[in-house]
């Protein structure tokens, strides 16, 4: 409650500042007769559970904007199903319809080029999100701006609670009291930044922890739980009595691993997840999952909001909201795990 308190203050200060500069700003006044502001965003994957989160969190800024603030919100939200060229295709729809900026969660991180290529040519500002565009890109315009969870950090922390619970509870790692924890690794898809740096500074945190490690396998389960089941369900045929604990890039592949352990009948791996989604904090809490690390949605999607409306009436972006480098906005982060 407190951060969407936080959300609503930072868009009403917003809209107080707007109005002390309706007869300087193009934009601005272009947008007052209008009494409206047209958002296009699109989603690499809706079926994705923190994207699903993260666009609960818009339209409840929206919603929140609308009910303090005499200016419309058109929020129109469309799901790319892990296609550039339909992402493409909803980029070009949403200058046609005259959107006043775009809020873009990339399907290919490589492929920002052309989403740019189409904004500066409209004059469009755009808000990347969860998928950072090379930088290159990034260093093409000055209005582009770019919102996440820094990776590295979310795979420490998620490190750390493995660190934690070994140094308190090491019989709970160590399942067959061998010195060492066998591992799995689920990783997103092999492409994209965040994939990544968790796995790599996940198993690092571990190794500068002090917890003996060794891994048994891993695989690419591209974020989802489906495929993060399969692959568990056939790990634990192949490997019966050795995984001690299995290591996700995100909640949804670390439920689809609980998914299977559950269909084997199997308990007592350890599992932990990065996201803090709404299943993600449940888990934990029912004490299937070891803990996960959670960004704060709310402030996640008001840091999008707040500078999408920003940019979209010409007004320079809040210093409450912290950029780096005049266009990145980190959201920070937090460690979850179970109330005992």
């Amino acid at each position: 409650m407190k951060n969407t308190k936080r959300c609503c203050i930072l868009l009403s200060s917003l809209w107080l500042s707007m109005m002390l500069l309706l007869t300087g700003c193009k934009g601005t006044e272009r947008e007052t007769e209008k009494g409206s502001i047209r958002i296009g965003v699109s989603l690499y994957r809706g079926d994705d559970t923190f994207i699903n989160n993260i666009r609960g969190e818009l339209e409840k800024c929206a919603k929140t904007y609308e009910q303090e603030n005499s200016m419309k919100i058109n929020l129109d939200i469309q799901d790319a199903k892990g296609s550039q060229n339909t992402q493409n295709d909803q980029v070009d729809r949403f200058i046609s319809l005259g959107c006043d900026v775009l809020c873009i969660n990339l399907v290919d991180r490589t492929a920002a080029s052309v989403v740019i290529d189409k904004a500066m040519e409209a004059q469009i500002p755009v808000v990347f999100f969860n998928r950072e565009p090379v930088e290159e890109d990034m260093n093409r315009w000055d209005q582009l701006y770019y919102v996440e969870a820094v990776a590295k950090e979310s795979a420490v922390l998620q490190g750390n609670i493995v660190v934690k619970q070994y140094q308190e509870h090491p019989e709970s790692l160590d399942l067959n009291g061998d010195g060492v924890v066998s591992y799995v690794l689920l990783e997103g898809e092999s492409s994209h930044q965040d994939s990544l740096i968790r796995t790599e500074w996940s198993v690092q945190t571990l190794k500068d922890g002090g917890v003996p490690i060794e891994k048994i396998t891993g695989g690419i389960a591209n974020w989802e739980r489906s495929q993060a089941s399969a692959l568990m369900e056939q790990w634990l045929e192949k490997y019966p009595g050795m995984i001690e604990l299995i290591i996700c890039n995100n909640d949804d592949m670390a439920l689809g691993a609980i998914d299977a352990m559950e269909r084997a009948g199997i308990s007592g791996i350890s599992v932990v997840g990065i996201d803090g989604t709404t299943p993600g904090l449940e888990a934990v809490e029912n004490g299937k999952l070891l803990g996960t690390v959670s960004c704060d949605k709310e402030r996640y999607a008001g840091a999008i909001f707040t500078m999408a409306v920003s940019r979209a009436v010409g007004e320079e972006i809040p210093p409450e909201i912290e950029l780096d480098e005049g266009k990145y906005y980190y959201c920070p982060q937090q460690i979850v795990i179970r109330n005992r």
